[in-house]
């Protein structure tokens, strides 16, 4: 998959990276949705009108140059007024998606904004969210509308369209992506929460203590050396990311991966990367309690690494936000995989720890972590553990499939779990917990 280079890919390319990434995620339809770029000149790029989003080429991207010149084989989307709009109304934004994305359309329709509360990270990528009265689509009306959410509020960067989809913008296009991306996420856990009960909203206290947890001061080694064994973990690593985000268990604004190399020292990967983009080098050492110099690990090394020198057992560690999962997360509502054989075999029980119990107590959750290869860390993420990477993954894999499972059932019927004497029968029949 073609990684994207915001400084130097050209914004037709650009382009049709991020319009297959969201096509291919679900997030939009052949027909449905645009992408645009304003470049240095003051020319636009954009996705072409009644184009299949799925198969866009390069040379599909239609330039409107800023005298108005249409330069391409298609016409432009119909929705590139309320594009120009935006660009004459915020002219430090280069970016503008459009979508409509399922779980941000039920807002649209129900005349509701997500609440970026429900995680820790949303309002800092989000901002705050606007609201755009109906417009007959493609309609100077609807640019206008859309125009004057992004002039009153200067702030926003987002704005649901009443009856229709949602806008975004950015400072570039990855900008604009991840702040879409977010969103979804946001809407998608809130509307499962729903569905299995109340969700729980973080108060703007506890964000703030949140980012002010998070620690940013690492001691650094030099004289780093990358063996091969080292390499191959490195590879492993941005395979399985990539393959997260592909299979909608990671989002590009959220995940960490990490991998125990030699003794308690590990790889795991960096923050502030797009999660669709990492590569190799990207990845940071963490040897004998330092970091590989010149690189920042992921904001909870703390925890990883107190896992693997409290779990000899463990060498594998998947931190995420998948949006079934995370509907548990937000809800409270015990995740019981008494489901399905599968399911207990690699999860067990699957305890919900407290919110910032990471950073209140830093041994709980690797004292956990030996009884438990899954944990819902409310309103934050779920914490898998495991040996092989690959197996790790695929405990994960089965959590959110079990997730989604549970959550489709809830309007059908009450749970019938497996019984205690069924489970014991897998315990012993799998070697459950030797």
């Amino acid at each position: 998959m073609k990684q994207l280079d915001t400084k130097l890919m050209h914004p037709a390319e650009q382009i049709k990276v991020i319009i297959g990434r969201i096509y291919r995620s679900g997030m939009t339809t052949t027909s449905g949705g645009n992408v645009s770029i304003m470049d240095d000149n003051g020319d636009m790029w954009i996705t072409p009108s009644a184009i299949d989003k799925g198969s866009l080429t390069e040379r599909d991207i239609i330039c409107v140059k800023a005298d108005g010149t249409i330069v391409g084989p298609h016409k432009p989307s119909s929705e590139y007024p309320f594009h120009k709009a935006i660009y004459q109304m915020r002219p430090g934004m280069r970016s503008v998606i459009h979508a409509h994305p399922p779980a941000l359309v039920s807002f649209s329709i129900t005349h509701q904004i997500p609440n970026t509360n429900i995680i820790p990270q949303a309002r800092r990528i989000c901002g705050k969210i606007g609201f755009a009265p109906y417009a007959c689509p493609g309609s100077q009306e609807l640019g206008q509308k859309i125009a004057a959410e992004f002039r009153n509020h200067p702030d926003y960067k987002a704005v649901i369209m009443e009856n229709h989809g949602v806008v975004l913008c950015g400072e570039d296009l990855m900008d604009a992506y991840q702040r879409f991306e977010t969103l979804e996420l946001c809407a998608r856990t809130e509307l499962n929460a729903k569905v299995l009960g109340n969700p729980t909203y973080l108060t703007d206290e506890q964000i703030g203590q949140h980012e002010a947890s998070l620690p940013t001061d690492y001691p650094h080694f030099m004289g780093v050396t990358y063996p091969s064994d080292e390499r191959a973990i490195r590879t492993d690593i941005c395979r399985i990311v990539r393959r997260s985000c592909d299979q909608g268990l990671m989002i590009s604004t959220y995940g960490t991966v990490s991998v125990r190399w030699r003794g308690n020292d590990f790889l795991i990967t960096p923050p502030g990367v797009p999660r669709w983009d990492i590569e190799p080098e990207n990845i940071v050492q963490v040897k004998n309690g330092m970091v590989e110099a010149g690189k920042i690990p992921s904001r909870s090394v703390a925890m990883h690494q107190a896992i693997y020198q409290s779990n000899p057992h463990i060498d594998s560690i998947i931190l995420t936000q998948s949006p079934a999962l995370m509907g548990f997360c937000t809800s409270g509502v015990k995740f019981d995989v008494r489901t399905i054989p599968e399911s207990w075999i690699q999860l067990q029980d699957v305890p919900i720890v407290p919110f910032g119990l990471q950073y209140e107590d830093p041994m709980a959750i690797p004292e956990m972590t030996k009884k438990h290869p899954c944990l819902l860390l409310a309103n934050d993420s779920v914490l898998i553990t495991g040996k092989k990477l690959i197996d790790t993954f695929d405990h994960l894999e089965v959590a959110e499939f079990s997730a989604k499972s549970l959550i489709m059932a809830a309007p059908i019927g009450k749970l019938k779990p497996i019984n205690d004497k069924e489970i014991e029968e897998l315990r012993i029949a799998f070697h459950v917990g030797e």
